[in-house]
């Protein structure tokens, strides 16, 4: 995804200058979306959320149980520890909370910006959100 490869170069850029925060929303209507979002969650818990994430982007045809499990063990994750995070759904409340979010603030799509308090719905290029991002600093500088 075009979105994850931007956001990447735009915080090595801005390193110690801004800040991310990524909230799970996964779509109901989309049939393993929580599972990845838990996926996601539980692999962050052993230090590789960016690991989980980037290959559930690129398997994104592959969210079943087993496809979840290979990921797990393709970037190292203690399997067992991953899988019983998986089975209690550890983090449901947190994917709970930022639906809840989500729908308070009219997301709708992602992915969605929210930069100094400012929505940006879809895709940004990278030139796009370095506009965005050096105004906003420059704002704050003064």
């Amino acid at each position: 995804m075009a979105a994850s490869s931007t956001v990447k170069r735009i915080m090595d850029e801005y390193s110690g200058k801004i800040r991310l925060v990524i909230k799970e929303v996964p779509y109901g209507n989309r049939q393993y979306s929580v599972k990845a979002a838990l996926a996601s969650l539980a692999a962050g818990d052993q230090g590789k959320y960016w690991e989980m994430h980037h290959l559930l982007f690129d398997r994104w045809q592959q969210f079943d149980d087993q496809s979840l499990v290979k990921n797990a063990r393709d970037i190292g994750l203690d399997l067992e520890r991953f899988k019983e995070s998986m089975k209690s759904k550890k983090h449901a409340d947190a994917l709970q909370r930022n639906l809840a979010l989500a729908d308070e603030l009219n997301v709708f799509m992602t992915p969605t910006y929210f930069i100094n308090g400012k929505k940006y719905v879809d895709e940004l290029t990278y030139r796009e959100l370095k506009k965005i991002i050096d105004e906003e600093l420059l704002h704050a500088k003064q």
